[in-house]
C-alpha cells in the first residue's frame, strides 16, 4: 500500500441478500486529506463508511487502512475512529462524563487529562456538565466529534457531522477537521451539505446505486461538469446584459432577477465563456459586484451524474 494513503480500496463489493449496496468500488484517501463522500439516499455511502470503521466486512475486494489489510469486521487498525448514523452517547451522563467513560472503556487514561481541552475545541465548554439527553442535534454531533478526538485519530470517518449545527458549531467543527488534516489525519466525510463539502474537501467521491461515478479533485469535477447557471449582479445591469448577449458561449436564462434589493440576471455558460464575459465587463467599466452559481458546482455535478442512473434503476 502507498504509505501516503490512509485508505486504499479496490473492487469493494457488499451485498445484503439480493441488494447490492456496493458494486466494485475503488477509493483512495490520502493522509492529511479531507475526502468527501457524496450521493443520493441509498447510494451506498453508509455501507462504505461502516466498512472503513470496521463495523462490517466486504464480500469481495481489497481494503487497506493505515497500511493494514482489513479482512474481517472489527478488524480496523488502531487510529480509526468516527461515527455512522449519529454518535453513540450516554444520555444520562454529562458531556464531560461521556468522554471520561469512553476514555476508560478504550483504556486511554492519558486522554482523560485532555477532556476539557477537547470540549473547548468543539465549543462545548459551557455545557460540559449538562446531561447529553438535553442536547440539541448539533450539540450531540459536536460531542460525538469530541469522543472521536479522544483516541488521537489517524483516520476519522464521519457521517453527516454538520447535521443540526448553528454557525458557531459549524465553525468549531470545520476548525477541528482542518487542523486534523493539517496534522496528517485522513478524514472521510459524508454529507448532504454541498457547501460544507466544497469548503472542506480537496477531493470527492460520488456514489450512485452502489457504484463510483466520479472520484477526484473538486476542480476536475467542475471542469468536467456541464454548463452552470450563474447569477450576475453588476453596477450597470443594462450594459452587462447587452455584453452577456454579445459574448460567445453565454446564454441569458433570466434577464431580470430581484436579488438583495438590486437587479440581477442569470446566464448559463461554461467557465471559459464566463471568464471572457467578466473581462469584457471590466473593459467596459462595468463593476461585477457578485457572480455566483445558482446551484453549487458540486450539487450540479451530483444531479447530472446520478439522476440518469436513478431514472434507469426506476425502470
Amino acid at each position: 500500500m502507498d504509505a501516503r494513503l490512509a485508505v486504499r480500496a479496490r473492487g469493494i463489493t457488499k451485498c445484503f441478500g439480493d441488494i447490492v449496496a456496493l458494486d466494485n468500488v475503488d477509493l483512495d484517501v490520502a493522509q492529511g486529506q479531507i475526502h468527501g463522500l457524496v450521493g443520493p439516499n441509498g447510494a451506498g455511502k453508509t455501507t462504505l463508511l461502516g466498512l472503513l470503521l470496521g463495523l462490517s466486512a466486504a464480500d469481495s475486494g481489497e481494503l487497506d487502512i493505515l497500511g493494514t489489510t482489513v479482512r474481517r469486521a472489527l478488524d480496523a487498525p488502531d487510529g480509526v475512529t468516527g461515527f455512522v448514523d449519529g454518535p453513540g452517547l450516554y444520555p444520562s451522563l454529562t458531556a464531560r462524563q461521556n468522554l471520561a467513560a469512553l476514555a476508560a472503556l478504550r483504556g486511554r487514561g492519558s486522554a482523560a487529562a485532555r477532556i476539557d481541552d477537547i470540549l473547548a475545541e468543539v465549543g462545548l465548554t459551557d455545557v460540559a456538565d449538562d446531561r447529553a439527553r438535553g442536547f440539541s442535534l448539533g450539540m450531540r454531533q459536536r460531542l460525538g466529534l469530541a469522543a472521536a478526538l479522544l483516541s488521537g485519530p489517524r483516520l476519522l470517518v464521519l457521517d453527516e457531522p454538520a447535521n443540526g449545527l448553528d454557525p458557531a458549531g459549524k465553525r468549531h467543527v470545520h476548525g477541528v477537521l482542518t487542523r486534523l488534516a493539517a496534522e496528517g489525519t485522513g478524514v472521510v466525510l459524508s454529507s448532504h451539505r454541498m457547501d460544507d463539502l466544497e469548503e472542506l474537501c480537496s477531493e470527492v467521491t460520488i456514489l450512485a446505486t452502489g457504484r463510483v461515478v466520479f472520484s477526484g479533485p473538486l476542480g476536475k469535477l467542475a471542469a468536467e461538469n456541464r454548463e452552470l447557471d450563474y447569477r450576475l449582479l453588476t453596477s450597470d445591469p443594462r450594459a452587462a446584459l447587452g455584453a452577456a448577449a454579445g459574448t460567445a458561449g453565454i446564454r441569458v436564462v433570466e434577464s431580470t432577477v430581484a436579488w438583495r434589493g438590486a437587479e440581477a440576471f442569470v446566464v448559463r455558460a461554461l467557465v471559459p465563456a464566463l471568464d471572457e464575459l467578466v473581462a469584457r465587463l471590466a473593459r467596459d467599466g462595468v463593476a461585477v459586484r457578485e457572480l455566483a452559481p445558482v446551484v453549487s458546482p458540486l450539487e450540479a455535478a451530483l444531479l447530472a451524474l446520478t439522476e440518469p442512473q436513478d431514472q434507469e434503476a426506476a425502470r
